[in-house]
């Protein structure tokens, strides 16, 4: 299942590519890819286990830039 999301806050285009590769690294995850200019995340991941990746996706987005938010609404 592929789904697109709004990042809020996101900075720097560096930390971007960042939280990209560890986003990629989550169990589940197929691609995942972040537009700085857009300020959007594209998740591929198992339908069933997207709500895990997601708090997972947003640690790794936290490590990166702590206010750095994932929007899932």
């Amino acid at each position: 299942m592929k789904k697109k999301f709004k990042m809020e806050d996101l900075d720097c285009a560096n930390c971007a590519a960042k939280m990209e590769a560890l986003i990629q690294k989550i169990p589940g995850v197929t691609n995942a890819s972040i537009s700085f200019m857009a300020q959007k995340l594209t998740i591929e991941a198992e339908e069933e286990r997207l709500e895990e990746i997601l708090r997972e996706a947003q640690k790794a987005v936290s490590k990166i830039d702590s206010n750095c938010r994932i929007l899932t609404d």
